[in-house]
């Protein structure tokens, strides 16, 4: 392949931008192997490791290599307290737990989410355009999984809904039916900060804004109240973040594609409205799942009560839950379409992450995660905000654009969620983005006058 350059033929030097970035490799792969279907009517297949888990071992392992090598970001103090906080929350939870041996796989699952993967992500992503290159494999996750989606309601093969195989679930299957509308609000959301931001060309603008408009019908088809809350929230933040401007241009966009398709085409027009509906029926007429998620939560709330400090321990949720939930809880929840036969579901977390921490790690373990999430949101929207003061990083301002709004999409929808799924990586893959835009590196005076991102050091 060859380019032209001022009327001269420029061969890319293919081998150099591999040498040059190699090690972005098994951070594109984690995203991209979800990408790969579960098997047919194995709905436990959502519990299992999978590709994407195996190349985020791959990740960890890069990283650990170039750290030995020194070719890593230099961090300050702060960067390696919240990066490293959480792993004490768990390792105390883990000795605490009522059954040690039992509570080591939920130790090592949170370790590699919320520990090493993000600290991969911050220590192997050196500028802006590495940066990009990692958001853009959310907006190719999303588009292929959205489009699976739409297939699957127009031709009655997504997972039950309603009596109805209409839900679109990709290829996550009934069993992790949050695991498309995860994905494709993941890319919605960085298509709509691409779409919005000032310091990208204007054809690439459009690309983001295109994609955001297309993302829109797989949302809806979701049918994920939590996950249409989320994306609301987020892309409402990234849209004032942007400017009022472009942001009433966007979100008229969006609002009218969203009032075509459910509206003017009736895509699951009933079925949408329901679900609305159900949003604010939390009180006075509320569906079994609306049920389920409030006892659970009491459930969680019961068992912090009970060891304040410590929780029960790692993977003690199911053990303890039906020592402090009430008769109001169902025996699980009905799955079934998309290639899978009728099952029934155990509940097994209380769906509020903020609630699983509380109850399983107390207080010690919510303040080293929650805390760490909060400090890193914090120290985006500053650096974001002086920047703009300033009138200085409009070149990388799309990447503040986008780890703010991945962020707070996970935190919102961690209300009504928690982890679980092969999509679960990704949310170590997020908050290592917000992390790399939040936590300056000390080489960031001299990285800013190369060109590269400010807050990030060049690679020796």
């Amino acid at each position: 392949m060859s380019l032209v350059v001022q009327g001269r033929w420029i061969r890319p030097d293919m081998p150099g931008l591999l040498r040059r970035h190699w090690p972005l490799l098994p951070l594109a792969a984690t995203v991209l192997f979800l990408l790969a279907p579960l098997p047919a009517g194995d709905a436990t297949a959502s519990g299992k490791v999978g590709p994407a888990d195996a190349a985020s071992l791959v990740l960890v392992l890069v990283c650990a290599v170039q750290a030995l090598r020194g070719r890593v970001r230099a961090l300050t103090p702060l960067g390696v307290l919240v990066l490293g906080a959480p792993a004490v929350g768990l390792a105390v939870a883990t000795m605490t737990a009522g059954d040690p041996y039992a509570a080591l796989p939920g130790f090592v699952r949170y370790l590699q989410v919320f520990v090493l993967v993000p600290a991969a992500v911050v220590l192997l992503v050196r500028d802006a355009g590495e940066f990009r290159l990692a958001a853009g494999c959310f907006v190719v996750l999303a588009l292929v999984q959205g489009a699976v989606g739409v297939v699957q309601y127009a031709t009655h093969t997504g997972a039950s809904y309603q009596g109805e195989d209409v839900r679109a679930v990709g290829t996550f299957g009934p069993g992790d039916v949050m695991g498309m509308a995860t994905v494709v609000a993941y890319g919605l959301i960085v298509a709509t900060a691409a779409g919005l931001a000032p310091g990208l060309p204007r054809r690439l603008r459009r690309i983001g804004g295109g994609c955001a408009l297309a993302l829109v019908l797989p949302l809806v088809l979701s049918f994920s109240r939590g996950a249409w809350i989320a994306t609301a929230g987020a892309a409402v933040l990234v849209m004032a973040l942007a400017g009022i401007r472009r942001a009433l241009k966007v979100g008229a966009a969006l609002a009218a594609a969203a009032v075509v398709l459910v509206g003017g085409f009736g895509v699951g027009s009933e079925m949408v409205a329901e679900r609305l509906t159900s949003i604010t029926q939390v009180s006075s007429a509320p569906d079994q799942s609306v049920t389920d998620r409030y006892t659970m939560w009491a459930a969680a709330e019961s068992m912090w009560r009970e060891r304040p400090a410590v929780g029960v321990g790692l993977k003690g949720f199911p053990a303890n839950r039906d020592g402090h939930a009430s008769l109001g809880l169902s025996s699980g929840s009905d799955t079934a379409g998309a290639g899978q036969a009728y099952l029934r579901q155990p509940l097994l977390s209380p769906h509020n992450m903020y609630l699983l921490i509380l109850s399983e790690q107390g207080l010690i373990g919510l303040i080293a995660l929650a805390g760490g999430w909060a400090a890193l949101l914090v120290a985006g929207l500053r650096r974001f905000a002086a920047d703009a003061d300033a009138g200085r990083g409009a070149g990388v301002r799309d990447c503040g654009l986008i780890a703010i709004g991945l962020f707070v999409w996970q935190l919102t929808d961690f209300l009504y969620a928690d982890i679980g799924g092969p999509s679960t990586v990704l949310t170590g893959v997020i908050i290592g983005l917000a992390a790399w835009w939040a936590l300056p590196s000390r080489g960031a005076a001299t990285a800013g006058t190369r060109g590269g991102s400010p807050g990030v050091a060049a690679r020796p």
